[in-house]
């Protein structure tokens, strides 16, 4: 036992000085950790990891995806819905096909329920991988749009087909209508389990009193619970934890009241989910010696053959569906030309930036090892083999060359955005002038009566003449404490109905979500320095 606990936080400690290497040397910690798990699996002594696919599906996808869905925006996810659509089940869908015929037709023993169980697997590109390759890089905010909404929901499409396919190989039987029936079925059941459960776990945030360290824990609850909840009755846990997601950032202004909650829960998501990121692209690549190790009867240099073909298939087949997904639709629908054309540029970065990941490997590792009839799984350990060269492909290559792609093609925004800057000061005004009308509405005797309340209209309003943010500079020293408290009050008061504005400009679409939430994140820190509450 203690063994096991020291190697595990051995393996983490690791890890974090990987992630900090990988830093130090600029290149994105994903591809990174791949490279470097691969590299501490061939060295001697090292023990042979088996990776349990239960292992990624319970403990690692559930938060991973709510994350995502949670700092996804919802605005950007609607108004790109066609796209993201077509990217994350259309796709998915031509890949699966494609791959199932190529590998029925070059490699030797394959059926076409194999190819199709192959396809399912390789079809969906990681989430982490692409987004944090693209950290810091000038790519259009569409791009990034599509790439988040297009990984909140392929995973669904992708494990579905594959559970079909599996199915088909295990009984021999597959019905395409009955398929198709099914598909609806189990992915609007698994959305329906995420809204039905996040009203749950909103009611519960919102009138029972929960603290900032229970609120906190019950994020973490929430995928796991959402996620089991759909799988146990057969439906889409992806679906459920995605759809879950969207609702409850959607509605956090409403059940997050404090700045405390906020900052607490943010701090823990932070780490949970950084050491998760990093933890898997590692177990990626230490999990090769034993794939190796299983291959049997087809030699090495058959399997990267086959897995080199297939890489090359779904990389051709996402940048010939990226180019007509975005322009077809332009010549057929006037109201999608008056959004700015994506050129050429766009749908090449999105195309690129398919790379797969750890979702794919574990679910070609919960391939049962045995038939119904107790007869082994045909090519099983060929199957993991390929998809760890795909993962290996076009992680590495794809995920080195992109920052290259999008240096060399000079690509700038598509769509009219305002700078950040621009949108910072725009909200802040909204917000200087509701705390305005709201003390000259409410404060009325304050106003007069309470220096420190007087200083604030003032301040306030000049403020809003100048265009500047005026919230860090409000604290003043005194020792009248009775005007502080009701200063502390007014302020308090000013910031609860400020976030009810923020949610409003998010529903007005008037700024992005990126900003309204740095917003709310400072709205957080002023309530903190008056509340001095960092008690749990």
């Amino acid at each position: 036992m203690h063994e096991h606990l020291l190697l595990i936080l051995g393996l983490l400690l690791v890890v974090m000085l990987l992630v900090m290497l990988a830093q130090r040397i600029k290149i994105a910690y994903p591809i990174f950790l791949v490279l470097a798990g691969l590299g501490i699996s061939f060295i001697p002594g090292v023990p042979v990891l088996k990776l349990d696919p239960e292992i990624i599906f319970l403990i690692f996808l559930p938060p991973l995806l709510y994350e995502a869905a949670w700092y996804t925006s919802w605005n950007d996810f609607w108004k790109w819905k066609r796209t993201i659509s077509l990217m994350a089940f259309g796709l998915v869908f031509l890949t699966s096909i494609v791959v199932a015929f190529a590998a029925q037709s070059i490699i030797p023993g394959f059926t076409l329920a194999l190819g199709f169980l192959l396809g399912g697997i390789v079809s969906p590109p990681d989430a982490v991988a692409a987004t944090t390759v693209l950290k810091g890089l000038k790519v259009p905010k569409r791009t990034i749009a599509m790439l988040e909404g297009e990984s909140l929901i392929n995973d669904a499409s992708s494990l579905i087909v594959f559970r079909f396919a599996l199915a088909a190989v295990m009984t021999g039987i597959f019905s395409m209508q009955e398929a198709t029936g099914q598909f609806f079925l189990v992915a609007g059941m698994g959305v329906l389990v995420g809204i039905v459960g996040a009203h749950i776990f909103y009611a519960i945030h919102r009138f029972l009193p929960t603290t900032p360290a229970i609120d906190a824990a019950l994020t973490v609850m929430t995928p796991y619970i959402l996620f089991l909840g759909a799988e146990h009755f057969h439906f889409s846990g992806v679906m459920a934890v995605v759809s879950g997601g969207l609702f409850m950032s959607f509605r956090a202004h409403e059940i997050f009241k404090t700045g405390t909650t906020r900052i607490n829960m943010k701090g823990v998501w932070n780490t949970m989910i950084f050491v998760m990121n990093a933890l898997v692209f590692v177990l990626i690549g230490l999990e090769l010696p034993d794939i190796i190790n299983g291959l049997g009867e087809t030699s090495l240099m058959e399997g990267i053959k086959y897995g080199l073909i297939i890489s090359l298939i779904v990389i051709v087949v996402r940048l010939l569906w990226i180019y007509p997904v975005a322009h077809i639709p332009r010549w057929v629908s006037k109201k999608v030309r008056q959004d700015p054309s994506p050129g050429w540029k766009n749908p090449l970065i999105i195309g690129w930036a398919g790379m797969r990941g750890v979702v794919s490997l574990a679910t070609a590792l919960s391939i049962p090892v045995m038939m119904n009839d107790q007869a082994e799984f045909p090519l099983r350990n060929l199957i993991i083999f390929i998809t760890f060269v795909v993962i290996f492909v076009t992680l590495v290559f794809q995920g080195l060359t992109l920052p290259l792609i999008i240096k060399l093609t000079k690509i700038g925004e598509i769509d009219p955005i305002l700078p950040s800057h621009e949108q910072q000061t725009g909200i802040q005004i909204r917000l200087d002038h509701l705390a305005v009308d709201r003390l000259n509405e409410k404060y009325e005797k304050s106003l007069t009566g309470n220096s420190l309340v007087g200083n604030l209209k003032e301040n306030l309003q000049n403020d809003i003449k100048l265009h500047e943010s005026h919230l860090s500079s409000l604290e003043m020293c005194t020792n009248r404490q009775n005007d502080l408290k009701e200063y502390h009050e007014i302020m308090l008061d000013i910031f609860a109905i400020q976030r009810k504005e923020l949610f409003r400009l998010k529903r007005e679409k008037l700024f992005s979500d990126d900003e309204i939430r740095k917003a709310e994140s400072q709205l957080d820190l002023n309530e903190l320095k008056i509340t001095g509450n960092t008690h749990l």
